[in-house]
C-alpha cells in the first residue's frame, strides 16, 4: 500500500512493492553519499554510511514500503557483510610484522575493551529503568552488526534492535572518534585503530581505511578481536549477572 500523495503515479508503486527494487536502490544511494562525500574532502560529518541511510529511509516513507519487503529485497547485500568483514584480512596481512611483535598487548586490550563495553552497555540500561527484552538485544551492541544480531538471538533479544544500535554506534564512531582519540592525547595508529575498531566497528574501521592502511588493518584487528571476545564473554557475563540487572 502506498501513500496518498504517490497515488497518481502507478510505475513508481508497482515499483515499490518490488523486492527486487531493495539492492539497486541501496547502492544508488551509497554512490551519491559518497560522491557527496568526496566533494566535501572525506569530512567525516558528511559520512556516507548515514547519507546512503537516510536516502534509503526516505525512499521507504515516501513509498510506504515495510522494512520487511525491503531486507529480504536485499538479501545479497546483508551476504555481502560478512565478506566484506572477512576481507578486512588483506590490510591485517599487510601489517603482520607490525601485529606480531604487539600480539599480547592487542589480545589483552581488545578483551578488557570487549568486556567494559558490554559491562557498561547492561549498568546503563539497568540504571536507566531500560527493560530486560532492551538488555538482551544490546548487550553485545558493541561487535560487527552480524555478530551482535547473533548474539542477541542468542540471547533471545531483538536482533533488529541490536543491528540498528550498532549502525548508530558505528556511524558516531566514525565522526567523531578519531577526534576524540586526538583531543585525549592519543596519537598513535596502533591505539587509535585498536580503539576504533572496537567501538565503531565496520563503519569505524572503513573510516579508518580512508585516513590510511595502517589505521584501517589496527581498526580490522580490533573490530575482529571484539568479536571473538563478544561472541565469548557476553553469554555467560549476561547470564551471571542478568538476574541482578534485572530485578535491581
Amino acid at each position: 500500500m502506498l501513500v496518498d500523495n504517490l497515488a497518481g503515479l502507478p510505475e513508481l508503486a508497482a515499483l515499490a512493492q518490488n523486492a527486487a527494487w531493495s539492492v539497486p536502490l541501496t547502492v544508488a544511494f551509497y554512490l551519491i553519499a559518497l560522491w557527496l562525500f568526496r566533494r566535501a574532502k572525506q569530512s567525516p560529518l558528511v559520512n556516507p554510511v548515514l547519507l546512503g541511510m537516510a536516502g534509503v529511509m526516505t525512499t521507504l516513507h515516501l513509498t510506504d514500503t515495510r522494512y520487511e519487503d525491503y531486507f529480504n529485497g536485499s538479501q545479497a547485500l546483508h551476504f555481502l557483510l560478512g565478506t566484506a568483514t572477512v576481507a578486512l584480512a588483506i590490510p591485517l596481512h599487510q601489517q603482520l610484522q607490525h601485529l606480531r611483535r604487539t600480539a599480547l598487548p592487542l589480545i589483552l586490550s581488545v578483551g578488557a575493551g570487549s568486556l567494559t563495553a558490554a559491562l557498561s552497555t547492561l549498568f546503563c540500561i539497568s540504571w536507566l529503568g531500560g527493560s530486560e527484552l532492551t538488555m538482551r538485544s544490546l548487550a553485545a551492541k558493541s561487535t560487527t552488526t552480524p555478530v551482535a544480531m547473533a548474539i542477541a538471538e542468542q540471547l533471545e533479544g531483538l536482533p533488529a534492535l541490536a543491528a540498528v544500535t550498532v549502525i548508530i554506534t558505528g556511524i558516531l564512531g566514525a565522526i567523531f572518534g578519531l577526534g576524540i582519540l586526538r583531543l585525549t592525547g592519543i596519537v598513535d595508529p596502533r591505539a587509535q585503530g585498536i580503539a576504533i575498531g572496537i567501538a565503531a566497528h565496520g563503519i569505524g574501521t572503513a573510516r579508518a581505511l580512508q585516513v590510511s592502511h595502517a589505521l584501517g588493518a589496527y581498526a580490522g584487528l580490533g573490530m575482529g578481536l571484539s568479536a571473538l571476545f563478544t561472541a565469548i564473554l557476553v553469554p555467560p557475563v549476561w547470564y551471571v549477572l542478568g538476574p541482578y540487572l534485572v530485578t535491581g
